[in-house]
């Protein structure tokens, strides 16, 4: 009987313990569940429209009568329905209206200055400097084409008067490879690369991607994408400027009846209802799109081309 009962005691003693140890297991996994469940969350971007950057408003400040210039671009070549052959298209441009001393050029210090942007179809722009010299469309693949320019200031601003836009459509024949560059980083053919004194060499352009014009009427309602672009760095970071080309309409604050929606990532969309730039600051590091539409009298996006939305991706660096 005695056995019995030391037996008995055995056992519960052996139960007690085994019930604390998985308690204490217990309470531990608990710990160790609410320790890892305090997560900081990642930072959310909240953009907010601001003004010019300072360095902007002392630029524009200091080139005086200039900021009012109304300068107005010719297309010299290619001419309106142009047949091409080959892959190279050489754009020549003149510059007239009233400049008040508005001319193109890069300062080679500071490697910045009034300039042309050129878009070959819906492709990002490609700034032109030298007006004297031709500008080269390279590597230009076969087919159809659009060809548009307005001239720029040197923080990509554009002109924004009658007559700054140009638009030509013309045709490559025997085109080019995209896949296959045909020069440097620095423009000079991959044949000239050790000639830098040649003209060919010298002469500014750039190879182009793969790209066709679409189906554009230049009488109808036109939005040209030109700014942001590529990737903003330091104080170029914030904030950053939005810009485009309005053709055949008029934004509601301008007295029309278009919007322009833009779209930051998959942000709620936000408009633009005169025309003019605006800047946004509050951005993160990182890669980002941003989505332009221009919007009708019914609040829908207006048909012409593949053009009247665009989105581009930026980077951003800080």
């Amino acid at each position: 009987m005695k056995k019995l009962l030391n037996r008995l005691l055995l056992l519960i003693v052996a139960t007690v313990a085994a019930l604390s140890l998985a308690a204490c297991s217990g309470n531990q996994d608990n710990a160790n569940t609410t320790a890892t469940s305090t997560v900081t969350p990642p930072p959310t971007q909240a953009l907010k429209v601001a003004s010019a950057p300072q360095v902007v408003l002392d630029q524009k400040k200091a080139r005086g009568e200039e900021e009012a210039a109304k300068p107005e671009l010719q297309v010299i070549s290619p001419a309106e329905g142009a047949v091409i052959n080959g892959p190279v298209v050489s754009v020549k441009l003149r510059l007239a209206g009233d400049l008040k001393g508005y001319k193109p050029h890069k300062d080679p210090a500071t490697q910045k200055g009034n300039h042309v942007h050129v878009i070959l179809d819906n492709e990002p722009y490609e700034a032109y400097y030298e007006l004297d010299q031709p500008f080269e469309l390279r590597n230009v693949v076969a087919g159809k084409h659009t060809l548009r320019v307005f001239p720029s200031r040197p923080w990509h601003e554009s002109y924004k008067s009658d007559g700054a836009f140009r638009m030509v459509t013309f045709t490559v024949k025997a085109g080019g490879d995209a896949s296959k560059p045909t020069t440097t980083i620095s423009g000079q053919t991959m044949a000239n690369n050790n000639s830098a004194g040649s003209a060919q060499a010298t002469r500014e352009g750039k190879d182009m991607k793969a790209s066709s014009a679409g189906d554009v009427d230049p009488t109808k309602p036109l939005l040209t994408f030109s700014r942001p672009k590529g990737e903003y760095q330091g104080a170029d970071a914030d904030p950053i400027m939005i810009d485009f080309w309005l053709s055949n309409a008029r934004l509601k604050g301008d007295g029309g009846e278009y919007r322009v929606r833009y779209i930051i990532d998959d942000d709620e969309p936000r408009y633009i209802d005169k025309w003019e730039p605006v800047w946004l600051s509050g951005w993160l590091a990182g890669k980002h799109t941003v989505r332009l539409e221009l919007l009708g009298p019914d609040e829908n996006p207006v048909k012409n081309g593949d053009f009247n939305i665009t989105t581009r991706e930026i980077t951003v660096t800080k």
